[in-house]
């Protein structure tokens, strides 16, 4: 049995994010007002990011996890990160979606403290982040340095796009966005993929170069993104009123700004891999 998996930092903060996870699906389903898709994806981040952690403290504390053919240091950087997201992008939709003011009635007050619980955990998530983090010039894992980090945001981002993608069929200037969401999706996708399972070592050619190749390919298809989808998407039309949270209006937007994020996401991953690889 390995105590330090949980008497370390790193430990102490998997522990803190199994607590408040657990507490937060627990105070949410017991106010039975979790439908929908935003309820259920924020139930399903909660309940996702509690079982695959305290999974990874077991293995950790029972040191099983030298079996797995995989790359540990990868895959726990790799979740950290995206946990981190999830548990962030549900701190913000849950609230926006189910709570109303004023906030008065016991019910309420249960999905307030899941909120702060929520966001707490987000904070614990993020600290791992920050302690596994490979500090300049170590030699660590891939996903556990800047670039390798970008690659988990960068993928998570473009599933967001994909979750409020509306109208875009019949418009050539909005498919070429598509398919570039869907070709930088797919590419950094597995990239994180065989990374984990110790494939890149097979690649023909040299891993680093290639990296910064894509990278730079990537950020110049964002950047024709970043100008014809706001462009092709709002050329002519004004907001229509009433829009809800459903309406496409709303959708295209959302889309416009995590284009942007995902432009400058590709442009600090480039700074970063070049300087990687050429300095």
């Amino acid at each position: 049995v390995n105590l330090r998996a949980l008497t370390s930092w790193v430990g102490i903060a998997r522990l803190f994010a199994v607590v408040l996870s657990c507490l937060t699906f627990s105070l949410v389903a017991s106010t039975g007002r979790f439908g929908g898709p935003y309820g259920t994806w924020c139930m399903f981040t909660w309940c996702f990011c509690f079982a695959v952690t305290l999974l990874v403290l077991l293995l950790e504390l029972l040191e099983l996890y030298s079996l797995l053919p995989l790359s540990w240091d990868d895959f726990t950087s790799a979740f950290s990160m995206l946990a981190a997201l999830m548990v962030f992008t549900s701190s913000v939709v849950f609230p926006a979606t189910f709570i109303s003011s004023p906030c008065s009635s016991n019910q309420c007050a249960r999905q307030a403290v899941a909120t702060t619980a929520s966001c707490l955990c987000f904070l614990a998530y993020a600290v791992e982040v920050a302690l596994t983090r490979a500090k300049p010039g170590d030699i660590s894992s891939f996903l556990s340095t800047v670039p390798g980090l970008l690659k988990v945001f960068e993928a998570y981002v473009a599933c967001l796009i994909f979750s409020l993608l509306d109208r875009y069929s019949g418009e050539p200037g909005l498919m070429w966005c598509v398919a570039v969401y869907s070709i930088c999706f797919i590419i950094t996708l597995l990239i994180i993929i065989f990374t984990i399972g110790r494939c890149l070592t097979y690649i023909p050619c040299p891993l680093e170069k290639m990296l910064v190749g894509y990278n730079f390919l990537a950020l110049l298809m964002y950047l024709t993104a970043t100008v014809l989808w706001p462009l092709y998407s709002f050329r002519g039309q004004s907001r229509p009123d009433p829009c809800d949270r459903n309406c496409w209006w709303n959708k295209h937007l959302g889309i416009t700004f995590l284009t942007i994020f995902n432009f400058i996401a590709y442009l600090v991953d480039l700074v970063y891999s070049t300087r990687m690889v050429f300095l």
